[in-house]
């Protein structure tokens, strides 16, 4: 971190429900497999923000058997399923396991219920045995309660909501929830137990004054097409959300995607197989307090108004900096509030993406885990008010397609790894960091850190693959430890201020192979400490759109890249440069030639791996 920066920036019904207990006979369903996921005491409410955990939560999700072959099927046998017809303000219904009280319908057997009409005010229930599995097939329903919830599973062992083909179905509450047992009812559809959501349908929920589906155990869907609008969560689950082959549009007041369990470090996760998402918060977009595994689908996100509201760009680099000298505080009065996460994908735990779309625009980070990240696959457009892609622990990309067109910092890790993907950034101050502890380093913590000079030896950058394009207003990659490179094609743009380099680290920075290029300021320029093949580092001034190259002896070009940004001198490190050779780097025509008298190369004193051309002194 250079001492300019740590100046600067050193600156989330029913009374006989009372008991909650089914009555009726239950027959076991063998056709259903039992839930892979452990239950755990629930708690009601569902609005538990976790944004740090003490507890361990880094662990591999076993997706084997997320789904069961009743989730995934969607089917049912009309002739056999008992009928319900909704008429308004009453209920007529033509099988058993039905209790009718006015337009309250409460379900209290096992079965398949085949519902169809329009409710004006009234509700369905489930409370059946805890060994019940029970299925609601919505046939064209409209149901709105204007105190309580629309749907609630009270008790059984699983509940399957399915949508029937070519329906539309609409569920909604009112401004308001007022208890009808001990339980914190506060969702269109509330579920105690298992629930699943499938079939081919589409269902609309509008939730003024609550959630939008809760389940305090896991809650699946498996197929469908969703248009959820809340005031709070659009899903939300105790134990786990898992969704696979469906369509799902969500505003929502808090988080569009919450799995929040306290009690059970492993649990609280989501699992994201595929899918259509659209997902609009003024919290996060997905957010698990567990793990969050995505491994395909298209994803629309926009998270706390979008990056335009993040604290990073609340404020001017030079703006920050003046008040900074002004009041000796970097706190903003026009950052946005740090109590609310606005993060478009974030996990507790790991957090992992192996392929799909993703268009994000987050206030905060637009992905963000406090454990590892890793990116295996995926093409990103990715717009942030702080950092792209941020790890406490490893962040690693092995694949993918990533364009952050505005972050605070792009790439963010205790250690940070690319082995492949082509990633393109554009950042306000570091392109890729790694630097030791939790999210403190961005714009949201980052103000009035004391560390600033530290060297940390946990802190590492290893770059082995791949194609990077950085511009960068601070560092071009700042690693607090150590920076590696044995492979890749790197473009570093920027720093233009001397206050930054295209390069910083704190203990040593080793190149053994690929492309390096870089143009930025002079004024905290370094080169590498030690390499395998050239690396030089040219004092050479150019504007944006300026042509440099990189000429061998007999005038052959071997690199010719076209600047971004101004520049006051440029680094290169490839295979073609040979020690006791002699080269000609030209700038728009302007030649400086030079002799590789060693493979870390300087033309200007302090222009080493060991000063820089400002020298180190003091700067950790």
């Amino acid at each position: 971190m250079k001492l300019l920066r740590f100046l600067a920036l050193g600156l989330t019904l029913a009374l006989t429900l009372s008991a909650c207990g089914g009555t009726a006979d239950n027959a076991e369903n063998s056709a259903e497999a039992a839930s892979t996921a452990e239950s755990s005491a629930a708690s009601e409410g569902g609005d538990t923000e976790t944004e740090n955990a003490s507890v361990d939560v880094s662990y591999a999700l076993d997706t084997s058997e997320m789904f069961t072959d009743r989730d995934l099927a969607g089917s049912y046998d009309a002739d056999s399923a008992v009928s319900i017809t909704l008429n308004g303000d009453t209920v007529s219904c033509d099988g058993d396991g039905v209790d009718i009280s006015g337009s309250t319908v409460t379900i209290t057997a096992e079965g398949c219920y085949l519902l169809s009409g329009t409710l004006t005010d009234g509700m369905i229930i489930v409370n059946a045995d805890s060994q019940a599995k029970v299925q609601l097939v919505l046939n064209g329903v409209t149901i709105h309660s204007e105190t309580s919830a629309a749907l609630y599973v009270c008790q059984a062992d699983k509940v399957f909501v399915t949508l029937a083909e070519g329906t539309e179905n609409n569920l909604s509450s009112g401004e308001e929830y007022v208890a009808i047992d001990e339980n914190n009812i506060d969702a269109v559809i509330f579920s105690k137990d298992d629930l699943t959501l499938n079939g081919s349908g589409s269902l609309t929920i509008a939730s003024p004054g609550g959630h939008g589906i809760v389940s305090k155990d896991d809650l699946v869907l498996a197929g469908g097409s969703y248009t959820i609008t809340a005031a709070s969560h659009g899903l939300s689950a105790n134990d786990s959300i898992r969704i696979t082959g469906s369509a799902v549009a969500i505003t929502a007041g808090k988080d569009a995607i919450q799995a929040d369990n306290s009690d059970d470090a492993s649990l609280g996760y989501v699992y994201i197989a595929d899918g259509t998402f659209v997902l609009t918060a003024d919290g996060d977009g997905v957010s698990a307090s567990a793990a969050l595994l995505i491994e395909g689908g298209d994803f629309t996100v926009t998270a706390g108004g979008g990056s335009e509201n993040g604290a990073s760009t609340a404020e001017s680099f030079e703006e920050r900096y003046d008040r900074f000298q002004q009041s000796g505080t970097a706190a903003s009065d026009t950052a946005e509030d740090t109590s609310t996460s606005t993060k478009g994908l974030k996990a507790t735990g790991d957090l992992t993406i192996t392929g799909g779309t993703f268009i994000i625009d987050a206030a905060d980070d637009t992905v963000h885990s406090n454990a590892d990240l890793t990116v295996t696959g995926g093409t990103f457009q990715i717009a942030t008010g702080d950092d792209g892609f941020h790890a406490d622990s490893a962040l690693t990309v092995t694949n993918g397609t990533i364009a952050i067109s505005t972050c605070y910092e792009g790439l963010e890790g205790q250690t940070v790894e690319v082995s492949g993907g082509d990633i393109q950034l554009t950042a306000t101050d570091d392109g890729i960091n790694a630097a030791g502890g939790n999210d403190t380093s961005g714009a949201y913590g980052g103000w009035n850190r004391m560390d600033a000079f530290d060297t940390d030896s946990d802190a590492s950058i290893l770059i082995s693959g791949g194609t990077l394009t950085i511009s960068a207003e601070g560092d071009g990659i700042d690693s607090n430890g150590s920076l590696t490179i044995t492979g890749g094609t790197i473009y570093v743009y920027g720093p233009t201020n001397s206050g930054n380099g295209s390069l910083d680290y704190g203990s040593s920075a080793e190149i053994t192979g690929g492309v390096f290029v870089a143009l930025g300021a002079s004024g905290m320029a370094e080169n590498f400490t030690s390499a395998t093949q050239g690396a030089i580092l040219v004092s050479a001034s150019g504007a944006e759109g300026s042509v440099v190259q990189l000429l061998d002896s007999d005038g052959t070009e071997l690199l010719s890249v076209t600047a971004e940004k101004s520049f006051s001198c440029v680094q290169i490190s490839t295979p073609e440069l040979a020690q006791g050779e002699t080269y000609t780097l030209a700038v728009d025509g302007t030649s400086t030639e030079f002799t590789l008298s060693s493979l870390v190369y300087s033309n200007s004193y302090g222009m080493t791996g060991t000063g820089g051309m400002g020298g180190r002194g003091g700067r950790r």
